[in-house]
């Protein structure tokens, strides 16, 4: 057994008769909290893993993790008397953070002499909540555009959302900001890290980023700066819906090799580790050796398989926990997972003292409270408008072309932002991009998506 990092090596097994067709194994084998587990994605995980109608694989989960949020330091709205949100509803426009950008510019209120727009890699975009730091896909969010990703188009065509209307106005905010130096005016050539230090030195307060962006990202300006606080906002388009994607189906995934005596087992780990570790309160008697794992947090590269498998709702279930945890509505023995018991430790110190100088307890209640909160809320009032992926993956003319197309359009983006190009640029990129390669790519997807069904 073995964890293969794409959907082209899972192809690449099964075309060669390497892996056992596990359909009959799961179903035989695995818990019914593991399949109440895949059955949230509403089968989007088990269908990642199944090719010609066979599951030939344990798929990895990968959770929603929207929407890119825009962290902002709330110790400088503060100091220069600027009220974002004014209704409270933690959603914000493109003028909010555009107006607070100029504020942050002209009045310093780091004292570095020295403060620069909002930085973003040069990237500029990804298919990925969980790793947004620094990309413009909460901007893009408000024109409803979608970089990136693979849509279903409203004629039912397969559509590349790097290439629509949407993501050309989207463009034209940006190139707009680069001019009036609300982008930081070095994009394009900083690294993530140069990025990063642009917070750390108070240089900058407003970061585009996923609710964990405090975990491991700002907590470094609280280190500099013990003073520091912020906020997190979503951005919301015209008619005040915060537009966001589906997770694209995890790219891992448990194989097991053809011919092996018991591919049961593979089910069975997964059991153990997401069903009865997760869920079995005697856990402590009954397996001490593994609760001690559990309560130690070690890494997940100490597993037999180094995946995750989570529902669909873990994250809002693990947050209601910490909430219900630290107002002690629940015991900690009540608490789903250590890392929330964990959690609910550090941000009960946070909340003791919010000057402390524990970064990790600072870190937790603003990741946990302050970000995930922010999504349980949009949640539950419904201000989610969902986008559905129309396909993920790679098509056989991908291997050839793909290296080169996401070039020419990292390319064209950045020099339409920096005004190295006009805006209409954008039309020649496009063309450009369906002639060397991209329009056999959306014919091969179409071929893929029709031979499924």
């Amino acid at each position: 057994m073995m964890r293969v990092d794409s959907k082209d090596e899972l192809k690449e097994l099964v075309d060669n008769d390497l892996i056992e067709d596990m359909t009959e194994i799961y179903k035989q084998y695995a818990t019914d909290n593991i399949k109440n587990i895949y059955d949230s994605y509403e089968g989007r995980a088990l269908d990642n893993a199944t090719i010609d109608g066979r599951l030939m694989g344990l798929p990895a989960t990968s959770l929603d993790s929207a929407p890119t949020m825009v962290w902002v330091r709330q110790d400088w709205l503060d100091l220069l008397g600027i009220h974002l949100d004014a209704d409270g509803d933690g959603a914000i426009k493109l003028d909010d953070v555009e107006k607070t950008a100029e504020e942050f510019l002209k009045r310093d209120p780091g004292q570095t002499g020295k403060p620069v727009g909002i930085p973003f890699v040069n990237t500029l975009n990804t298919t990925d909540y969980n790793g947004s730091a620094y990309t413009m896909l909460g901007v893009a969010s408000t024109k409803g555009s979608f970089p990136q990703y693979w849509m279903k188009g409203k004629d039912g065509s397969i559509v590349y959302g790097s290439t629509t209307k949407e993501t050309k106005q989207m463009l034209g905010v940006m190139a707009d900001w680069f001019k009036k130096g609300i982008i930081d005016p070095q994009f394009g050539t900083r690294t993530f890290d140069d990025i990063t230090a642009l917070y750390t030195n108070g240089q900058c307060g407003i970061a585009f980023g996923p609710w964990h962006i405090p975990d491991w990202g700002l907590g470094n300006v609280k280190q500099k700066d013990k003073n520091a606080k912020f906020t997190a906002y979503t951005l919301e388009d015209a008619d005040g819906k915060v537009n966001v994607a589906h997770a694209n189906p995890a790219n891992q995934f448990i194989v097991v090799r053809k011919g092996y005596e018991h591919p049961e087992l593979a089910v069975k780990i997964v059991n153990l580790f997401y069903d009865k570790l997760a869920n079995d309160k005697n856990v402590g008697t009954s397996m001490p050796e593994a609760a001690k794992y559990q309560e130690n947090g070690v890494d997940g590269s100490t597993r037999p398989f180094n995946i995750e498998v989570n529902s669909a709702t873990s994250l809002l279930d693990d947050y209601s926990d910490i909430v219900r945890g630290i107002k002690g509505e629940i015991s900690l023995d009540q608490v789903r997972t250590t890392e929330s018991k964990n959690n609910i430790k550090s941000i009960q110190t946070y909340l003791s003292d919010m000057d402390t100088d524990n970064v990790t307890a600072w870190s937790k209640y603003h990741s946990r409270i302050n970000g995930v909160g922010l999504i349980d809320k949009l949640t539950r009032e419904n201000k989610f408008v969902w986008m559905t992926p129309a396909y993920s993956g790679t098509t056989p003319s991908m291997k050839q072309t793909w290296a080169n197309l996401t070039k020419m359009e990292q390319e064209s983006f950045i020099k339409i932002v920096t005004g190295a190009e006009p805006l209409n640029y954008f039309d020649t990129f496009v063309s450009n991009w369906k002639k060397q390669g991209g329009d056999q790519v959306i014919q091969e997807i179409k071929d893929e998506v029709a031979s499924k069904k």
